[in-house]
């Protein structure tokens, strides 16, 4: 098992219909400020974005966010965390978020959510970082991309091994003990890349 010291989390800049997702952000950011656990997003005060970062101020943690300086404003930069570092592109902030982060995590949001969730996988997939991801998935939110994966193992187009990169985590308590306990295979750069 490895200790989870920096874990980036993918999630919505809206606080979607149900109240629970919010509250799940919310006891996720406590979970990683009282561990001592870095946060590290996509830097937004609004959503749920705004939620798992204040939570992990309030418990006492560290935060860092990394937000494209044309989304400034859109996002609503939060300038109450212990570092926000703007940067040209989302390219870059992707970037910056994954060299930052010793595990990445999905709570619920759009298809910027879908697509960082997506893009790290497939990064793992490729060989190019060997962390943890999984999907923090209370309601069965996560349930349909879970289906779609394992659907496109039997339709041949995912290995069994590649589908095992996202872990479904249940229970917030959960999150740092499931993330820490996987280990991502090391796979030589560009390999698979006909799953992409």
């Amino acid at each position: 098992m490895s200790a989870i010291r920096s874990l980036c989390v993918y999630c919505g800049s809206k606080m979607g219909s149900d109240p629970a997702h919010a509250e799940t952000a919310a006891k996720l950011g406590h979970l990683l400020g009282s561990n001592g656990v870095r946060l590290v997003y996509g830097g937004g005060a609004v959503g749920l974005m705004g939620v798992v970062a204040d939570s992990v101020m309030a418990a006492g943690g560290e935060v860092l966010g990394v937000i494209p300086k044309g989304l400034f404003s859109t996002e609503v930069g939060h300038t109450g965390i212990t570092e926000l570092v703007e940067v040209r592109s989302m390219h870059e902030r992707k970037q910056r978020m994954a060299d930052e982060a010793d595990a990445f995590l999905a709570l619920p949001g759009g298809l910027g959510t879908l697509e960082e969730l997506a893009e790290i996988t497939t990064w793992a997939q490729l060989g190019i970082h060997a962390k943890p991801i999984g999907v923090l998935d209370l309601d069965g939110f996560w349930e349909p991309l879970l289906t779609f994966l394992d659907g496109a193992v039997e339709a041949g187009f995912l290995k069994p091994s590649n589908r095992e990169l996202v872990v479904r985590i249940t229970d917030v308590d959960d999150v740092l003990r499931a993330l820490g306990e996987r280990t991502t295979p090391t796979v030589p750069p560009l390999l698979g890349a006909d799953e992409t």
